[in-house]
């Protein structure tokens, strides 16, 4: 069955500015009340006002667009002034960690995916791993929807993150940042999640398992709980359930398993445990290794009752 669509309207930030100055050249309203006016306006009108910078009066520039901006200007002169660069990375990041502020749709719907794609290109390129962490992160923070990763997916994010997970193999700090950004590419899309499995992924997490201490890359749970879940409502089959039956082939739930040998103190113990079940509940039972991908879900109902125990959440 198709998805219903969406009833919800949206607007741009130029006609929601141009809306605001209109209240203060016709209605001769004040800055700060034409700007409520607006807002009110628009959302009894059942307008969606994500991404749309509304806390900032005609006139003011929102830091985030002004950071993206900025960012932009200095990719033009080739970073010539690498900690500026740094900086504006750093306070943006700030601005980005800021709970319910909606900083991230703003910086998303303002340029922020192509900017941050280009800033890892370079960073990359440049071997500036310090540069490249930091806009990996802002990067994660600006996928938040089909548009922002449909965005991604164009400027070639998919291609680019594999060739740091096979170039940057030794470095935590940047493999934690370049799965967050697969984790938060791949939500709600299917053919990213496409994208990344026909570029090997899989593969590349079966190495990077094996070369690292167990829990040191905790994004990388999420990433394979993300590239397994069939959360895309434009798909009526999903091919996740294939995805992990080529997951499992190739020794994930292996590795995972392997991640989990130290039971309850184990690091990222609950985040593994639910990317193996992940690979274990959607692998076929006519699938050649169901037995053990079986015995791997008998290991995980076994763990879970231990973790329950120990915090007092199993029932007296």
């Amino acid at each position: 069955m198709a998805a219903a669509k969406s009833t919800v309207r949206s607007i741009s930030q130029q006609a929601f500015n141009e809306m605001v100055q209109e209240n203060i050249d016709d209605l001769d309203m004040d800055p700060a009340e034409a700007l409520a006016d607006a807002i009110e306006t628009l959302t009894l009108q059942g307008v969606d006002l994500s991404g749309i910078v509304t806390d900032t009066l005609p006139g003011e520039t929102n830091p985030v667009i002004h950071s993206i901006d900025r960012i932009k200007q200095l990719q033009l002169l080739d970073w010539t002034d690498v900690d500026e660069v740094l900086g504006l990375l750093d306070g943006l990041g700030e601005l980005l960690r800021v709970e319910g502020s909606g900083n991230g749709a703003i910086g998303a719907r303002n340029g922020g995916v192509e900017v941050m794609c280009e800033v890892c290109l370079k960073a990359r390129a440049g071997g500036c791993g310090s540069v490249l962490v930091k806009g990996l992160d802002a990067l994660a923070a600006f996928l938040l929807d089909l548009q922002s990763t449909e965005t991604f997916r164009q400027r070639g994010g998919p291609k680019m993150l594999i060739e740091i997970l096979n170039k940057e193999t030794e470095n935590v700090n940047i493999l934690n940042s370049v799965f967050s950004v697969v984790a938060a590419a791949s939500t709600g899309n299917e053919v990213i999640k496409e994208s990344f499995v026909e570029l090997h992924i899989d593969e590349l997490i079966v190495t990077i398992m094996k070369k690292h201490t167990k829990g040191s890359i905790p994004s990388l749970y999420d990433a394979i709980r993300v590239l397994l879940a069939a959360d895309d409502n434009r798909v009526v089959a999903s091919q996740v359930y294939g995805y992990a039956r080529q997951f499992a082939k190739v020794g994930i739930a292996e590795a995972l398993v392997e991640s989990l040998k130290d039971g309850i103190s184990s690091p990222g113990l609950v985040s593994a445990t639910i990317a193996l079940k992940a690979v274990a509940v959607n692998v076929s039972a006519n699938f050649p290794n169901a037995s053990e991908i079986f015995a791997l879900c008998v290991y995980e109902l076994y763990l879970f009752p231990v973790i329950a125990k120990n915090f007092k959440l199993c029932a007296k």
